[in-house]
């Protein structure tokens, strides 16, 4: 058994697709239709993330489930990422966190991970 697809549950539909497009170099399976879309990595490599809209904005301060991304270059992808419609969340660091936390637009938390290129390979 393997993951199959991770899916997000958001209100700002088309907002969120064009954030998730971009921030992963993911691309439709299919159109869109229906406030559902599965979003894949064209390589093949990484799992989908399907997103599924649903009527109401999200409540509380966290969703149930948040995506970690790793990267080799940290500072640069979470500039990219805050250019294309992601925010800064205020987290509260310990030092020698490895991790830097931001919001989706619908305001879903994730993380960008530094990971060094030995652990793990960044397709570029």
């Amino acid at each position: 058994m393997k993951i199959g697809s991770i899916v997000i549950r958001c209100y700002e539909f088309d907002k969120m697709l064009a954030f998730w497009q971009e921030a992963l170099h993911y691309v439709p399976r299919r159109p869109a239709e229906g406030g559902w879309v599965v979003l894949r990595d064209p390589e093949g490599k990484g799992p989908n993330i399907s997103l599924d809209q649903v009527p109401e904005k999200r409540s509380g301060k966290r969703g149930r489930l948040h995506l970690d991304l790793y990267t080799n270059n940290q500072e640069g992808e979470v500039e990219r990422l805050v250019t294309i419609g992601a925010t800064r969340y205020p987290w509260r660091y310990k030092p020698n966190d490895d991790f830097v936390v931001l919001q989706d637009p619908d305001g879903n938390l994730f993380c960008v991970v530094q990971v060094s290129g030995e652990t793990y390979v960044i397709r570029e």
